[in-house]
C-alpha cells in the first residue's frame, strides 16, 4: 500500500501545482481552496507512504512525479515549449524514479 500512497500523493502533487497556476497569486477564492485541499491531501499521503518507505526514496519519487507531471501538464495545457532538451531532461528525472524505485 506504500507505493500506492506514494504514486496517489505524487499525482496530486501535480493536482496541486496546477490549481496553484488557477489561483492566480491566491487572488481567486474557489481555485484558491481548492489547492490548499490538494496540498493536505498529497502531504497526508505521502506521510503514509514514508511510514514504510525510506524517506529520501519517498520524498524523492513524489517529487519526481510532482515534475515530470507539471512540466508534462505545462507543455500540453498550457502550451510551454517542447523542446528536445526538455524532454530529455523529463526522461532523466524519470529515470531517476524508476531507478530509485528499483533500489528500494
Amino acid at each position: 500500500m506504500a507505493w500506492l500512497y506514494l504514486v496517489i500523493a505524487g499525482l496530486l502533487e501535480v493536482a496541486w501545482a496546477i490549481g496553484l497556476k488557477q489561483t492566480e497569486g491566491w487572488t481567486r477564492l474557489v481555485p484558491s481552496m481548492i489547492t490548499v485541499v490538494l496540498m493536505i491531501a498529497s502531504f497526508y499521503f505521502l506521510s503514509h507512504a514514508i511510514k514504510e518507505i525510506p524517506l529520501g526514496t519517498g520524498y524523492a519519487i513524489w517529487t519526481g512525479i510532482g515534475a515530470v507531471g507539471t512540466a508534462s501538464l505545462g507543455i500540453l495545457l498550457f502550451g510551454e515549449p517542447a523542446t528536445a532538451v526538455r524532454i530529455a531532461c523529463i526522461g532523466l528525472i524519470i529515470g531517476g524514479i524508476v531507478g530509485l524505485k528499483l533500489a528500494a
